[in-house]
């Protein structure tokens, strides 16, 4: 969605106010949500926020939540946490801050804009049941120079926003009281991806620890990762363990209770599991089978084991009767959707807990969508589980970098780190079916080739390499439509005609559509609210909605349009265009309609699947 640069006066004084009062209270009134959600209520009071096994396809039995309350200072006073040699001291001034949310949230107890440098601590103690295990420490996301103490020792430092990232603290522990320092820089300066919490997006900063801390104990030899990769072609599962020392890796693929395929192999080794007549994943009947995954020394002991889940599918792009489309399975489905920018009033980059994180992917499946376009930044593993189990598709944005033409060796360089690190850390998720690395020119640079990169990292999926490309910010030269990749997209406010249309190698997309906006009292952030179009009830916001899939319905007959996306799925801020209000408690039209017409085209899109073929590519 294009950036609101502007700002108005009135606006600006508001949040000049609100800065003021909030910097100069106690943490109690900064608790005080200005939009609560039904969830912050028992967010602000977990002791272990999120306290669910944070990561579904690589699942151990043993494992330590760390989210809660850490010692915290913070802000552009405090000492650099940029690549620090030794931790600060917390036996001074210090403030409680409530991880994984960000210091800018209300949950997290600071509630304060811009700290720049954040320093978090907590004593924790090693269960006497890990005696002689190596110890990992896993961070889920922490945005963006993380750097990490032990018991006064540097034990490792990462760089990123969005990916997770891990230490073996083992050499660092003692018996009894174990200290962590954890040490966060974040500039905002738009030279790292960001997205819509970069200097140029609009929405309130997210910076620090923004998802799950967690220990868990392993062997020294131990399975590290896991890559899967569905062959429906050959009716089988591509499988690669990688692992730390060696061993015999045995893999068992299950359906309910019955083991249905079994192989062995050895460390980072690809190898296939035979999955006879394949129960297919779909939006329709999004079947997932378990996997089990043991390792074996030399002499046949079990030195590690987890389980996993696959779906078996496939996305590419077919002729239907004559037109380029994606085929899913081998067959074509009209791909509707809401653009889910993922944005919280109480926990601004965080869904205040698991039943929030579910409640918008159920929300999306329930209103007759089967397509959600994860808009500028990414989630914790467990919201892609839920669209895996729940059956949704995914596009999954990058999140933008906005200054991609300064300092082009560093910023260029952390982008393409950092994707390739995204598609690495969602690889095995079966709902993600399109990699959306650019959107409207925001930060956009040698496309045509990162479009290309992707495609040969990740054959398995499709590429929008610049989705909304007929848009562009005032800011730079748009770069334009790259020419490859799997979609031609555009945007169309309010749409949907003008929408792209297919061409000989590529389907026709409407990566963004609608936006039309409904003010709602009582449920608005406290600012100018905005959208591109209004309506002034509830029923004729919906009547305008099933209108615009009617159109969308005939694109997508008449004029091979594939793809839509409609703005969006809640409001977000400044913004009253979405389904929901920001808090959720209030939905903006009738759903019962919107999902009669959704449900009709998608059903509409199955008709067209009388004559397709697969070219060869």
């Amino acid at each position: 969605m294009k950036v609101i640069l502007f700002r108005y006066k009135s606006q600006i004084l508001q949040f000049f106010i609100l800065f003021l009062i909030i910097s100069s209270t106690s943490v109690s009134f900064a608790q005080k949500a200005l939009l609560p959600t039904q969830w912050t209520k028992s967010a602000l009071e977990a002791s272990v926020p999120f306290a669910e096994y944070p990561r579904p396809q690589l699942e151990r039995k043993d494992w330590k939540c760390l989210n809660g309350e850490w010692d915290y200072r913070g802000g552009k006073d405090i000492a650099s946490a940029y690549e620090p040699l030794t931790p600060i001291s917390f036996d001074g001034k210090k403030e409680v801050i409530k991880v994984p949310y960000c210091p800018e949230s209300v949950l997290s107890g600071i509630q304060r804009k811009q700290e720049i440098n954040m320093w978090y601590h907590r004593n924790f103690e090693v269960p006497a049941d890990w005696a002689n295990k190596q110890v990992i420490l896993h961070f889920d996301a922490a945005a963006h120079h993380t750097t990490l103490f032990v018991n006064g020792h540097k034990a490792g430092a990462h760089a990123g926003n969005y990916d997770a990232f891990s230490f073996n603290i083992t050499p660092y522990l003692k018996k009894g009281n174990n200290s962590l320092v954890v040490a966060v820089q974040d500039l905002n300066d738009g030279k790292v991806p960001s997205g819509k919490s970069g200097p140029r997006g609009d929405y309130t900063f997210c910076s620090g620890i923004w998802q799950t801390v967690w220990l868990e104990p392993v062997n020294k030899t131990y399975i590290k990762n896991i890559r899967l990769l569905p062959d429906l072609a050959n009716s089988r599962l591509k499988v690669l363990v990688n692992t730390e020392g060696g061993g015999k890796v045995i893999a068992e693929a299950i359906d309910g209770k019955k083991v249905v395929a079994r192989s062995e192999s050895v460390n980072a080794t690809y190898f296939y599991l035979p999955i006879k007549t394949p129960k297919l994943w779909s939006p329709d009947e999004p079947f997932l089978y378990d996997l089990n995954i043991t390792l074996e020394d030399a002499h046949g002991s079990v030195t590690d084991k987890v389980t996993s889940y696959f779906g078996m599918r496939d996305i590419k792009l077919g002729k239907v009767n004559g037109i380029i489309r994606p085929l899913i399975n081998g067959k074509f489905i009209m791909q509707l959707g809401l653009l889910d920018q993922g944005y919280w009033p109480d926990g601004i980059l965080t869904a205040p807990t698991e039943e929030a994180l579910k409640f918008d992917v159920e929300f999306t499946k329930k209103a007759g969508y089967n397509l959600i376009r994860k808009h500028m930044k990414t989630e914790p593993q467990r919201f892609y589980y839920w669209a895996d189990k729940l059956g949704l598709l995914v596009w999954q944005d990058m999140p933008a970098i906005w200054y991609q033409n300064e300092d082009t060796t560093k910023t260029r360089t952390e982008y393409r780190k950092e994707l390739k690190l995204l598609i690495d850390d969602h690889y095995n998720s079966p709902s993600i079916i399109t990699w959306v690395p650019f959107n409207e020119n925001w930060g956009a640079f040698d496309v045509k080739n990162i479009t290309n990169w992707i495609k040969k990292y990740d054959p398995s999926r499709l590429v929008n390499g610049n989705s909304g490309f007929n848009n562009n910010p005032p800011y730079q030269k748009a770069y334009g439509d790259p020419g490859n990749g799997d979609y031609v997209d555009t945007h169309i406010y309010v749409g949907p005609y003008g929408a792209s249309q297919p061409d000989e190698h590529r389907a026709a997309s409407l990566g963004e559509f609608g936006g039309v906006g409904l003010f709602v009292r009582g449920h608005m952030w406290p600012v100018e609210n905005n959208a591109y179009d209004y309506e002034a009830t509830k029923t004729s916001l919906t009547d305008r909605y099933v209108f615009l899939l009617d159109e969308v319905e005939q694109l997508m007959k008449y004029k091979g349009l594939s793809v839509a996306v409609y703005t969006q799925t809640t409001d977000v801020e400044h913004e009253v265009n979405g389904l929901l209000t920001y808090d959720r408690l209030y939905e903006k039209m009738e759903m019962n309609r919107v999902r009669a017409v959704n449900e009709a085209v998608i059903k509409e899109s199955y008709k067209l699947n009388s004559d397709v073929s697969i070219p060869d590519r």
